[in-house]
């Protein structure tokens, strides 16, 4: 093999020698495809240097390969790129492992052919793919192009492995709406820098979170008297039930939070990427606000037990409430400064609290085996069978009931997202989040039950606290437990006011410790670490709701600081709202509500499991295995039903603020696309109903026309589309076909950029249509492609829609040859056929620039352009604004501008009418000249146009052919007709001098329009007249003339009856005359649909396909 014609395809069949005939060595790019655990930390990609070192030009010349001389430049294996300077050997390592050389080094090689022994040749020993262009899979290939967690690369595109070599393969292009940037900005890519940034691991960033946030003060103040309540059995129950919600969410949300990588936002993050922003916002929102209002709840609960501590030792400052505020509100600031002071600063801090708060339950622990006697008297015996049988079944008062008492204890087995919350900051957020998560869980509810059992165990439900209340006698009927171990305590049954035992004392647990300050400091410990966690959490939220723009308004929350991109905007923005709660104090109002802004998030985790599950999207692939979606489904509807129990007013309230932000968010319609679960089952659907529909067989009731537009760009005939739209909208499909023409290749480029961007446009202008691109040889075989291939199942065009040929004298007749043709080719494949004239023509694409959009297609910076044109400013439009390359941003909207030199009149209406079915249609007349039956389709399109709200106030006069003398009987016969079809009508005429002959000045003029079409055979030698015939087959025949002249004496004569009855309708309706194919030639029938339709207000020529679309038959 010559070294100089090494290229790509003969690359990987034989080896190379340098040009002293030695085998290469290794090259150093094997390093780089080795398999290496996925590290999600941030890095720079071993490929950089080549792929940022240069830019996206050197990337399209990727054409030539060869191998690396190492003896050229002593290349050392430890460099990335492997590259070396010397003797024009420059290698770059470009994406995927190319190895490219320099020109120089093409050419070293001579004419020698070399021969490898396999065994002994270190070639074979290479890794695969360094040596070919495509790339082999790596990591970097698929990451978005703003992660931070290396840069993004591109692999070659398609066109670069595919086209042919001396052409320039194509631009851009990302396939499957993957985020992206063109090859030249990959060296701009963003990598931050990572030193400093605090991540972090599965204990410390998400155990501890949650144990702290799950053990709040509930465990010290509540949890005795809800056994008192409720006894030991149901207590534990109670604690199963919110562990069997709390466990489920857990399971989805270490679902959803392994299906892709997972940044800030915690459960706004996973719920928006799943069920995408509408959901995703709402919740966003208010799990910010119920976080923000639950660091008042928690520091409010603190500031209560300081006082209380006050209180009993005779220091408080003010009163009660004022002393509650003024706490309340010196620890909020010093839990700011914590937070503000950074992540690691408050992980610190939430160890030390973990340890204090172990240690209390520690000290509890201890306390129970250590009876002390002269804490007897207040109901605490140290462990005790009898008390344990006495605590056991329930015993309920002051109107409490199991539910009240399980709202009560709810909202301390909430949580179990405060790790999820700072997903950002965690090193690797799929493994830590599941398995942080469910511990906490499985800790918490164990310590919650032990604690539960031992304190029903050891403490009598009443007790009076008085030393005399010793037994000294033996009583006769000893029930009671208390009793049993000589005490009396019988006067609390009495109605004595008792304070002590389970249901008297809150503070049972300082009571039964060994130590009972350091209960005191548990407490604190709680409230503190729950208080620090959701401080942390609103804000980090808030960013990452702020940061997709969801809600315009609070985009400045979005900004971070530091390494760590703190929120400090955020932060403050908590602090306040937490200030604000703190000094209303009033927490009994406000604490439900955040239970039930909680649970409403945990019913969306579930709920999104499921979704997603039931949508079978194969993007649905998620790491942890142990979840299933029906129990996601049981986990959601639980969440639901447990925010009634707690509190049935403020779950209604929380039901309505996520519905009123749903509908904000959906209204709003933001710039997202994440891949949601949404999208995955409108799929879903849309396909199954698609199959469902395909076996069901037509019925003439459920006729729809369903209509191919063959409109070029949508834009360009924008009458066109939004008169179609006014009988199609809610009812039938509607297809925007547009034929590309000219050089294959070129056209497959334009395809793929209008696809997406009309489509776009369709939707921008609220069209419920469909944009169909194809790239034939001429007008009639892209009809023909769409005609046979558009639409999917039942849902496919039955009716053809074309704008009338307005220019055709002047233009060259094989493009009427075409047109005509198309309309034969429709009655072929059946297809009704609707010709629209306006007398000022539909086509406007010259007035928006349109001619410069190919060419400018060419440059990538245009991807994204819509062309818009605002069709709703008509009193504005003015077109001097073109398409200019350089203003690609620009939507050609046509507009006044002073300087701008004015329309000329003509294009002036043009614009004008291109406008005029947008707006509301008076009261007029749609007139409907019904002269042929072509099954009805005539009849049920002026119909559904006057269902729709612009045409509600139009009337429908029917005209129709008939005898002079038997008109009135014609009349009655047609009214029977549509009233059995059950179509209103306002008026009936019948035209009993259709058959008239026509005015002789039409006669001549239409003689006159029709002459530079004829061949005029008689004139000429029949070897010349057959020839002119073959090369043109539309010139019109003496004999056709004669033939068809009936029929164009129609033509002209409904001409004139058309200006003499129906000159002030709205919109006319009429029978298309037919052409016999190959009979008729495409002049005269052009010629005939001219003078049939010229000077006339807005005109449809229509032929259904002559089988029944109206039926009266229920």
């Amino acid at each position: 093999m010559e070294g100089k014609e090494l290229t790509v395809g003969s690359a990987g069949d034989e080896g190379s020698k340098d040009a002293l005939g030695k085998p290469l060595g290794p090259t150093p790019s094997q390093s780089r495809f080795q398999v290496d655990l996925v590290a999600e930390g941030p890095r720079k990609s071993c490929g950089d240097i080549g792929a940022a070192g240069k830019g996206g030009e050197e990337a399209k010349g990727r054409f030539r390969v060869n191998f690396v001389d190492p003896s050229a430049g002593g290349e050392s294996p430890g460099e990335p790129g492997g590259g070396s300077s010397e003797g024009g050997n420059v290698s770059g390592v470009q994406n995927g492992g190319d190895t490219v050389m320099s020109e120089g080094s093409l050419h070293s090689g001579g004419h020698h052919h070399y021969y490898y022994d396999t065994h002994t040749n270190t070639y074979y020993l290479r890794t695969f793919g360094h040596n070919t262009m495509d790339a082999v899979p790596r990591i970097d290939h698929y990451r978005h192009t703003a992660a931070d967690l290396g840069e993004k690369l591109l692999r070659p595109s398609l066109a670069e492995l595919h086209d042919e070599l001396d052409k320039e393969p194509f631009e851009d292009g990302y396939a499957n709406g993957e985020e992206g940037t063109p090859a030249g900005d990959a060296a701009a890519a963003y990598t931050p820098d990572s030193k400093g940034v605090v991540k972090f691991g599965w204990i410390k960033g998400v155990l501890v979170r949650c144990m702290l946030n799950i053990w709040g003060v509930m465990l010290f103040i509540r949890l005795s008297w809800i056994v008192g309540q409720a006894g030991i059995g149901l207590s534990v129950l109670v604690i199963g039930m919110a562990t069997v919600v709390t466990t489920i969410t857990g399971l989805s949300t270490s679902a959803i939070a392994t299906n892709g990588f997972v940044r800030g936002g915690g459960a706004y993050y996973l719920i928006s990427r799943s069920l995408g922003p509408e959901f995703g916002g709402a919740i966003g929102l208010i799990f910010a606000f119920a976080n923000a209002v639950a660091v008042a709840m928690y520091v409010v609960g603190f500031a209560e037990t300081v006082v209380e501590l006050l209180k009993e030792n005779g220091t408080l400052m003010i009163d009660e409430m004022n002393d509650i505020r003024i706490i309340g509100a010196i620890t909020v600031v010093i839990l700011l400064g914590i937070s503000i002071a950074g992540m690691e600063w408050e992980a610190k801090a939430q160890i030390v609290l973990l340890v204090i708060l172990i240690l209390a339950i520690g000290d509890f622990v201890i306390g129970t085996f250590i009876p002390l006697e002269s804490k007897k008297p207040k109901g605490f015996f140290g462990y005790n069978a009898d008390i344990f049988m006495e605590n056991f079944g329930p015993d309920f008062r002051q109107e409490e009931t199991f539910f009240s008492v399980f709202a009560i204890f709810f909202p301390a087995a909430t949580g179990i997202l405060a790790g999820a919350n700072i997903s950002g900051d965690l090193a690797d957020p799929q493994s830590a989040i599941p398995k942080g998560t469910l511990l906490a869980i499985l800790i918490t509810t164990m310590v919650y039950v032990g604690i539960a059992v031992s304190v029903g165990s050891c403490v009598v439900r009443d007790a009076t606290g008085n030393v005399n209340d010793t037994i000294i006698t033996e009583l006769a009927n000893c029930t009671t437990a208390a009793c049993k171990l000589n005490y009396d305590f019988s006067s609390c049954q009495a109605g004595a006011d008792c304070h002590y035992g389970l249901m008297n004392n809150f503070q049972v647990m300082s009571m039964v410790s060994g130590f009972a300050p350091l209960i005191s400091a548990g407490i604190f410990s709680a409230t503190l670490s729950s208080a620090l966690a959701s401080l942390v959490s609103a804000p980090k939220i808030f960013q990452a709701l702020c940061k997709d723009s969801i809600y315009p308004g609070f985009q400045m929350f979005a900004k971070g600081y530091g390494k760590n991109n703190e929120p400090l905007r955020g932060y403050i923005l908590t602090f306040l709202i937490a200030l604000g709660f703190i000094l209303i104090a009033e927490l009994n109002v406000i604490a439900p509500i955040i239970s039930n802004f909680f649970l409403a998030s945990y019913a969306l985790i579930n709920f999104s499991v499921f979704h997603a599950s039931l949508a079978k999207s194969p993007g649905w692939r998620p790491a942890f295995k142990y979840y299933n979606m029906w129990i996601s489904l049981i986990g959601a509807i639980l969440c639901c039903i447990v925010m009634f129990v707690i509190n049935w007013w403020a779950a209604l309230l929380t039901y309505v603020i996520v519905l009123g932000l749903y509908i904000y968010v959906t209204y709003k319609k933001p710039d997202v696309n994440w891949g949601s679960s949404t999208q995955a089952l409108t799929y879903l659907n849309a396909l199954q109903h698609s199959i469902r529909l395909s076996g069901v067989e037509d019925h003439v009731k459920n006729f729809r026309p369903q209509c191919l537009i063959m409109t070029g760009a949508p834009n360009a005939r924008p009458a066109l589309l939004h008169l179609v739209h006014a009988f199609t909208k809610n009812v039938g499909l509607m297809i925007c076909g547009h034929v590309h023409m000219g050089p294959r290749r070129q056209a497959m480029k334009e395809l793929s950029t209008d696809l997406a961007k009309y489509q776009r446009w369709l939707i921008k202008n609220k069209m419920k249509a469909f944009y169909a691109p194809v790239h034939a040889e001429d007008l009639r075989d892209g009809g023909q492609y769409l005609m046979q291939a558009a639409g999917l199942g039942r849902m496919r065009p039955n009716t053809l829609v074309v704008g009338f040929k307005k220019n055709w004298r002047q233009g060259d007749m094989r493009d009427v040859e075409t047109y005509i043709n198309l309309f034969h080719d429709a009655f072929d494949v059946q297809y009704g056929v609707v010709v629209i004239r306006l007398k000022e023509g539909l086509d406007i694409s010259h007035l928006q620039g349109q001619d410069l959009l190919s060419s400018q297609e060419k440059s990538p910076c245009t991807k994204d352009v819509i062309v818009k044109v605002d069709y709703s400013k008509k009193s504005e439009t003015d077109t001097s604004i073109a398409f200019a390359p350089s203003s690609s941003e620009r939507t050609p909207t046509p507009r006044k501008d002073s300087k701008s030199s004015p329309l000329n009149v003509a294009d002036q209406r043009l614009l004008d009418a291109s406008s005029q079915f947008q707006k509301k249609q008076g009261k007029s007349n749609i007139d409907v000249w019904w002269l042929f039956d072509d099954g009805g389709l005539t009849l049920l399109i002026p119909y559904l146009i006057t269902t729709k709200k612009k045409w509600k106030d139009c009337k429908i006069r029917v005209f129709i052919g008939g005898k002079i003398n038997r008109i009135d009987h014609d009349r009655r016969a047609m009214a029977t007709l549509l009233s059995k079809f059950r179509i209103d009508f306002s008026d009936i005429m019948v035209l009993g001098d259709i058959n008239t002959k026509p005015k002789k000045e039409n006669i001549a003029a239409f003689e006159e329009m029709i002459e530079p079409f004829r061949l005029h055979e008689d004139d000429k030698e029949q070897e010349v007249a057959d020839k002119m015939k073959e090369d043109e087959p539309w010139r019109i025949t003496d004999n056709e003339l004669e033939l068809y002249k009936t029929k164009t004496y129609r033509q002209i004569r409904l001409n004139e009856l058309l200006k003499e009855h129906s000159s002030t309708a709205n919109i006319i309706v009429m029978s298309l005359p037919v052409a016999r194919k190959g009979a008729v030639s495409s002049a005269l029938y052009m010629a005939w649909l001219e003078v049939l339709s010229k000077d006339l207000p807005p005109i449809l020529l229509v032929r259904g396909n002559h089988q029944s679309v109206l039926t009266f038959y229920s």
